[in-house]
């Protein structure tokens, strides 16, 4: 709730006083932020706000490390993992974000 909360508020900042039509999210699978909890979230914190009524498009951003050992690539669906190599040294390079990644305003 504190999440859909803080989008809201930084959006109705930036909107300058215009209404908000559309809010895009990047949420990242590795960000333990739940799509769904954030669209139920959104419609609620966005009551009586300049965001009321606003379309949520939700972007997952797929999670990736990289191979500390060997720097292969590879895909992640947890913040954990094992490289084919069999290293578990791995550096996370995405999957954690959580931004606005743009809003539409009329």
């Amino acid at each position: 709730m504190s999440i859909a909360s803080s989008v809201v508020e930084i959006c109705a900042e930036q909107a300058g006083g215009a209404r908000v039509t559309r809010v895009t999210l990047e949420i990242g699978q590795l960000s333990a932020v739940m799509p769904e909890a954030i669209r139920f979230c959104f419609d609620v914190c966005a009551r009586d706000t300049l965001v009321e009524g606003a379309a949520l498009e939700i972007i997952e951003t797929p999670g990736q490390a990289r191979c500390l050992a060997c720097g292969a690539t590879l895909a992640l669906e947890e913040p954990f993992g094992q490289c084919e190599c069999g290293s578990v040294d791995l550096e996370l390079i995405s999957g954690q974000q959580l931004k606005i990644r743009q809003m539409e305003v009329m």
